[in-house]
């Protein structure tokens, strides 16, 4: 599996890690942005908790259930984004899960605001071509 294949999935199990080294996998939606892949949470999630205290994170490709297609993972780091970063990273899943991304996003910044929600960013360490 590829970099490019998680990437044009529509679900990936996005795995971080504990304070222990327990692995703790979610599935979220994930989306291109150059050549690192975002996703899009509340700021207050254990993922989002564990990147901040480790950026090692591992995807595969799974269902909306987190059951991954089969053992290939890909591996990279991760960073919580700034607002800035955060506004590029709603561009992306918007653009890339069109109709229900916007409104999802939009419908988002609207009942909960636009401080309730983080972008990450996550850079491949190594890639498959």
């Amino acid at each position: 599996m590829t970099w490019n294949d998680v990437a044009q999935a529509k679900y990936a199990l996005l795995t971080t890690y504990k304070k222990d080294g327990t692995a703790v996998g979610t599935p979220v939606w994930i989306a291109p942005d150059g050549h690192r892949l975002v996703v899009w949470t509340h700021p207050g999630t254990g993922k989002v908790k564990r990147i901040r205290r480790n950026p090692a994170v591992t995807l595969q490709v799974c269902d909306p259930r987190g059951q991954v297609r089969d053992d290939d993972i890909v591996t990279g780091t991760a960073q919580v984004a700034d607002a800035e970063g955060t506004e590029r990273v709603r561009a992306a899943v918007a653009r890339k899960y069109r109709v229900l991304g916007r409104l999802t996003v939009e419908a988002h910044k609207l009942f909960r605001g636009a401080d309730r929600s983080v972008g990450v960013v996550i850079t491949p360490i190594a890639v498959g071509e």
